[in-house]
């Protein structure tokens, strides 16, 4: 029997003891080109208040046993760092706020050895995220959330499991690296310990000026991305004031075809096709607002997500190998009403308009946006963010030379459950199916199940 095109994942409450045996900074192995006192300019891309955080990221090996894991990805990792050396720097604040990356004694990256008694196959499914993984991710005592001045911006747990397999829980700030950035680190790193030699592919590229500000600095949209939101809803105290639960949907290549089909209206005349991204967007976002009952009607929701504008910069282009952020932020807008009673496609086309609104002007705007009114908060409240994986070969960037991991990537939304990721299946070959995690109430995961999947009326609940 074939499975369903919308599939519930489960995964078990654990607890996971480890004992922490060993913290060591990791240096450079070789000189980079940078000095103590001296500093690095960071471009408002790296520097938005959304880029302030960590990306935590777990995953699972099963070892063979005859390569020392700890010093293989130690010994790796001092040799990526000095083609990366920022990486190695700290950050701190300017005169007017801004981040730049500064350089001291004594810095480095961090790697923490950990072991635990239980075996991988205690700790389930290891396909599907979650949350009770975290104790694999290290964070210091009493580590403030946000904090990013001062730290390490590369943090790697290796934790052994009695069955001799291995997790390596990572941390890297996103103020030095975007998703694909971090790839392509991640990759350098992986492909070093793999062949014992440094490997770069391509050569790491720095070049934050070339997202300078513009002398004077020109908005030419709203950006509506960064507007404070004054909350009126029943939205964020339904996520924040009860728990919410994490939930994980496998999401077929039939279904999300069939999605598409539903979000191409027929009296759509721009002949622009909708694409996976801005159907499943679309239809997430609503799901998820009708499952949480959202009032009142006439409030107004966003849903943003980024962007990736590499491909958009023509004038000049990117130089090859540039690992910072070259994301946008793309918002759309509608009421709590347009999205429970409105038409799918309706929904679809604005996403998709959001998505193709982000151009090389867009994102230099944005850097003058950011330049004159630098964000001081995260918004969090009337909206959800969607954060797509799937594009990164995430599993294939992580091969340390103990294969494929068995999973890779995000672990525990809960933290921020305004936030879905979209995350590709672990299996070596790809199918197109993909994982959706996202938080909710544990009162409204059935009935966001049911329209996920669309079970309560088949196709017209889609429409």
């Amino acid at each position: 029997m074939a499975p369903p095109w919308v599939q519930e994942l489960h995964f078990p409450h654990l607890h996971i003891p480890i004992t922490i045996d060993h913290m060591v900074p990791v240096m450079p192995s070789g000189p980079a080109p940078t000095a103590p006192g001296q500093s690095l300019y960071l471009s408002n891309l790296d520097d938005v208040v959304g880029a302030r955080v960590f990306t935590p990221t777990v995953y699972f090996y099963a070892s063979d046993n005859w390569r020392p894991v700890m010093k293989t990805l130690r010994d790796a990792l001092a040799s990526v760092l000095v083609p990366y050396y920022p990486l190695s720097g700290r950050l701190r604040e300017t005169n007017n706020g801004k981040l730049e990356v500064f350089f001291g004694q004594d810095q480095g990256a961090l790697m923490v050895e950990a072991h635990s008694e239980m075996s991988l196959s205690d700790l389930g499914d290891l396909k599907v995220p979650n949350p009770a993984w975290s104790p694999l991710i290290f964070r210091f005592p009493n580590e403030e959330p946000y904090k990013v001045l001062d730290m390490p911006l590369v943090i790697a747990q290796v934790t052994l499991f009695s069955c001799g397999g291995f997790s390596l829980g990572l941390r890297i700030c996103h103020c030095i690296v975007d998703g694909l950035g971090a790839m392509q680190f991640l990759s350098s790193w992986a492909a070093t310990a793999k062949a014992g030699t440094l490997i770069t592919n391509p050569k790491p590229c720095w070049d934050r000026d070339f997202f300078r500000p513009r002398d004077p600095p020109l908005m030419k949209f709203p950006h509506i991305e960064f507007m404070r939101i004054e909350d009126g809803s029943s939205l964020t105290m339904s996520l924040w004031q009860t728990k919410a639960v994490q939930k994980c949907y496998r999401i077929s290549r039939e279904f999300q075809a069939w999605l598409k089909t539903l979000a191409q209206s027929e009296d759509d005349m721009s002949n622009i096709t909708c694409s996976t991204f801005d159907a499943m967007a679309a239809h997430i976002w609503r799901s998820w607002v009708k499952a949480l009952d959202v009032k009142p009607l006439n409030y107004e929701l966003r849903l943003t997500f980024s962007v990736n504008a590499r491909q958009k910069l023509k004038n000049p282009p990117l130089k090859e190998g540039f690992y910072g952020n070259v994301v946008c932020l793309a918002c759309v807008i509608s009421t709590v009403r347009k999205l429970v009673y409105g038409r799918f496609p309706d929904t679809a086309r604005l996403v998709r308009e959001a998505r193709l609104g982000i151009s090389e002007e867009y994102l230099r705007s944005t850097v003058d946006y950011v330049e004159v009114d630098r964000p001081r908060r995260l918004e969090f409240g009337g909206k959800l963010t969607i954060t797509q994986w799937t594009r990164f070969s995430i599993y294939d960037s992580a091969d340390f030379g103990w294969g494929r991991p068995m999973y890779a990537g995000p672990i525990d939304l809960t933290p921020t459950p305004q936030v879905c990721v979209f995350l590709p299946e672990a299996e070596a070959d790809p199918s197109g199916t993909m994982l959706v995690c996202i938080c909710l109430p544990e009162s409204a995961t059935k009935s966001f199940t049911d329209l996920l999947s669309l079970a309560e009326n088949g196709e017209q609940s889609a429409s």
